[in-house]
């Protein structure tokens, strides 16, 4: 792992983290039971073997 050969001020710190934005989660839509809900990929497989609850989403 690369290691920093010289101090970076708090003021560049936090401005380079600050700039850092989380992307929102793809939904996908899925027919379960008949009923077509919007939930993440990755919940998908849960949802279809009925270990997620659908309604929340």
């Amino acid at each position: 792992m690369a290691t920093p050969k010289f101090k970076k001020s708090r003021a560049n710190t936090h401005s380079r983290r600050s700039q850092w934005k989380a992307d929102n989660v793809a939904l996908q839509e899925v027919t379960i039971d008949g009923q077509t809900v919007r939930i993440p990929r990755r919940l998908v497989k849960a949802a279809k073997l009925g270990l997620v609850d659908v309604e929340q989403f």
